[in-house]
């Protein structure tokens, strides 16, 4: 097994969890004569029927678009637009994932979101010994500007928003993304879009991390600074919880972790003398749109609801923009079966529906196939219909937070509320995020929920719908994507050609002062720009932050 193959199999083990379930037998419990209890997933009790006395704070009185946002972040919310429809994609060169966001856009997606793959995430070259056998595996293979600009040919960078799942190396491939964008003429002021931006989850779910928490952080704030000037519309960070779920937290714990994690990149962001109000109204979150609907609609409403105190209290954030918590959605991956995969378009549905019930302002929809692979045209149409049918034909987006006011509902986001700051204050008992992080603290919480959750379903008491139930026999084999293992060989003689007819020289010096930069405490944005912009690439400009701030182990 090749190292980056091992750290893309390992973060992604509990996913596979489910799949792995033995479909032959139907799991029961110990005990049938046990009366049932019933818990939401994060062991939240739900009783037989609610009433108004359930409901203690409840959101009485409360209007969407005003503090504390509990009801949405917009007054009319989907009434005046509807959430952006994002498909996650990227595979091979950049030029076969360009064809596949001509396509996307011509279907209706009105966002593109940029999958990497696991060497551009992690700082390498195509042609570094440490990509054999992973470019353009799980993601589109970027090595310079040169590729950005075949990904992005023929798309005006000002006419669309861009979501681009990127952690470590965010701040090279955000320069890129701008360098392009100014090549095309566009105004950069006028440039919208996310980047993930989230190095602390990397620590606790993902593990593509490059440096030490301390220079990682320096990045992000350097990134908040750097956009608030020249990239004012631009969502600097998305904060994530969608990888600590599926890593196997539970709903309760992802909101709670991802909250903890903001907290820090608050605090970094001041102590590096940055105004909240300056920065605030560009963070974003991301969550995980999982199974059980109703907690995850109330988990939606609570994380709003949560984020707008803190930022007020906390914080002294004044803007309401500054309070208000925007968030992108994508339906459960580790949901997925590879036994029947047609069942997972209704989970699908479900999830992306608890996402606009609960207010999401972004949503990827998975496709039914990405069990077992990258998913193909079809689909990924599939999936992005899914969105469609739910804007377009079911009336839930004719009013805001439609779930209001109901019982169950109400009393649901009062309850993980409650538990969300409970692990708020341990948290803060340990020295905050990076503390709790380096104790391991929420990757013991999450490896205990994992567990639960994984012998819940070979019990039977959690049910899977075609796994250790409803079982039937193996299916013929389905059309999947395959990516052909030529792309390396591709991907190397491209970029030895750009390495041919760049400027050596120009190369060297920018990479000399962004080392000087790196080992000071200016901002190191500025240096990344100047060197993407004479073709450096992801890797020499990794190289030479590793140099600098060396490697997290």
């Amino acid at each position: 097994m090749k190292p980056l193959n091992a750290f893309y199999y390992m973060f992604h083990l509990v996913s596979i969890f489910v799949i792995l379930s033995p479909q032959s037998t139907i799991f029961t419990n110990s005990d049938p004569m046990a009366p049932k209890t019933f818990t939401t997933d994060s062991g939240i009790p739900v009783k037989a029927y609610y009433g108004p006395e359930d409901a203690v704070r409840g959101t009485a009185g409360e209007r969407p678009g005003e503090f504390p946002f509990t009801r949405g972040v917009y007054p009319e919310m989907y009434r005046s637009r509807h959430w952006t429809m994002r498909q996650y994609a990227g595979f091979g060169t950049a030029k076969q994932s360009n064809e596949r966001y001509r396509y996307l856009l011509s279907q209706g997606t009105t966002g593109l979101s940029v999958a990497f793959d696991l060497p551009t995430q992690m700082g390498y070259d195509s042609d570094h010994p440490m990509s054999e056998g992973e470019v353009g595996k799980v993601g589109v293979a970027i090595d310079s500007l040169a590729d950005m600009e075949t990904l992005f040919d023929g798309i005006p960078l000002q006419g669309i928003t861009t979501s681009m799942t990127i952690n470590a190396t965010a701040a090279i491939l955000l320069s890129m993304y701008a360098a392009l964008a100014e090549r095309q003429g566009a105004d950069l002021t006028k440039l919208s879009g996310t980047i993930q931006n989230d190095i602390l989850k990397e620590y606790i779910a993902r593990g593509t991390h490059i440096f030490p928490p301390a220079p990682s952080m320096r990045l992000v704030t350097d990134t908040f600074a750097w956009c608030s000037r020249h990239l004012p519309n631009w969502n600097t960070i998305s904060i994530s919880g969608y990888h600590i779920r599926e890593a196997g937290s539970t709903a309760v714990q992802e909101l709670a972790f991802t909250l903890a994690n903001a907290r820090a990149y608050v605090q970094a962001a001041l102590a590096a003398g940055l105004a909240v109000d300056d920065f605030a109204p560009r963070l974003s979150f991301f969550f995980n749109a999982h199974n059980n609907f109703f907690e995850e609609v109330a988990k939606f409403r609570a994380a709003r609801r949560l984020w707008a105190e803190m930022m007020k209290e906390e914080f002294g954030a004044a803007r309401p923009d500054s309070m208000k918590l925007r968030f992108h959605a994508q339906t459960g991956g580790s949901t997925l079966t590879a036994q029947q995969i047609d069942a997972n378009v209704p989970r699908v549905t479900l999830q992306a529906l608890a996402a606009v019930l609960g207010g999401t302002q972004s949503l990827h929809t998975n496709a039914r196939d990405e069990a077992l692979a990258l998913p193909t045209e079809a689909s990924a149409r599939l999936a992005l219909r899914t969105q469609q049918v739910i804007a377009f034909e079911s009336g839930v987006t004719d009013t805001a937070d439609p779930l209001a006011g109901s019982y169950f509902v109400e009393a649901l986001t009062d309850d993980i509320e409650a538990r969300v700051k409970e692990y708020l204050l341990r948290i803060d008992g340990m020295g905050g995020a990076v503390k709790a992080i380096e104790k391991g603290f929420f990757q013991d919480e999450i490896a205990e929920s994992a567990y639960r959750y994984q012998r819940a379903i070979d019990t039977g008491e959690k049910v899977i719908v075609g796994v250790n139930r409803f079982a039937g026999a193996p299916e013929p084999e389905t059309d999947l994507l395959k990516v052909d293992g030529s792309v390396r060989d591709e991907q190397m003689r491209s970029l030895a050609a750009m390495k041919a007819r760049r400027n050596t020289a120009a190369v060297s010096s920018s990479l000399g002062a962004l080392r000087t930069a790196a080992s000071g405490s200016e901002n190191v944005l500025p240096h990344i720009l100047s060197c993407v912009k004479e073709y450096a690439t992801v890797g020499e400009i990794s190289d030479t932050l590793r140099e600098v701030w060396g490697v997290y182990e």
